[in-house]
């Protein structure tokens, strides 16, 4: 009988990737991060091990959506208190914050718990084309 391999925390090699999100899909562009930073792309992914790599988003206020989003698409958060529902277009939030854009597209895609909080932790992401990881030696990727 064949077992299923679960490889060690020394086993598993991570790396760097750089993926430039100018004129791509918002959406498109999450999910390739997200199976990266999960370490679906491997043959050794394990759905309950953090086997992902990590990631370094650059040009994150060039990012592109379809359709009406501009101006239709909302992020809400709600401070807990009556009238505390606060509510943000995401053409406001490209202005404002584009690095929030990606950060919470990617987020919802991941496991939440433990799990999603520690894969999270190896994304990266800059409104710019420039970034401080070059110790990293990040793999240019095109998505």
């Amino acid at each position: 009988m064949n077992k299923t391999h679960i490889p060690k925390k020394q086993e598993i090699k991570r790396n760097w990737y750089l993926v430039d999100a100018k004129d791509r899909i918002l959406g498109r562009l999450a999910s390739k991060v997200a199976i990266l930073l999960r370490g679906k792309h491997k043959a050794i992914f394990t759905p309950h091990l953090d086997t992902g790599d990590g990631v370094i988003v650059i040009n994150a206020a060039k990012i592109k959506v379809t359709g009406r989003k501009l101006k239709q698409k909302v992020y809400r958060r709600y401070s807990g208190y009556p009238g505390g529902l606060r509510e943000v277009f995401l053409e406001t939030m490209l202005k404002k914050k584009p690095t929030t854009v990606i950060m919470l597209a990617v987020r919802r895609m991941l496991p939440k718990g433990p799990l999603g909080r520690d894969v999270i932790k190896k994304l990266k992401v800059y409104a710019d084309d420039q970034h401080p990881h070059k110790g990293q030696k990040p793999i240019p990727l095109e998505i």
